[in-house]
């Protein structure tokens, strides 16, 4: 089960793709999963992980409850 906080950018596409999303696909300027006809554009690779912030404004785009994030 993944915490609620901080993560790296591999894990975020691991459990996002556990929840269906497929991808990911190359954009113009972000790579972006999908999913029922959405699109989830994820953050560019860089240094650190992805913020808590970060996650929770993700997994909002993503219709992705805590709860069912932690359930994973």
């Amino acid at each position: 089960m993944p915490p609620f906080g901080p993560i790296k950018r591999r894990d975020l596409i691991y459990y996002l793709k556990q929840l269906g999303f497929d991808g990911p696909y190359s954009g113009k300027k972000h790579q972006f999963l999908t999913k029922e006809g959405r699109r989830l554009i994820l953050p560019n690779p860089h240094e650190g992980d992805i913020s808590k912030d970060l996650l929770a404004e993700i997994l909002r785009q993503a219709q992705v409850s805590r709860d069912e994030w932690e359930l994973l």
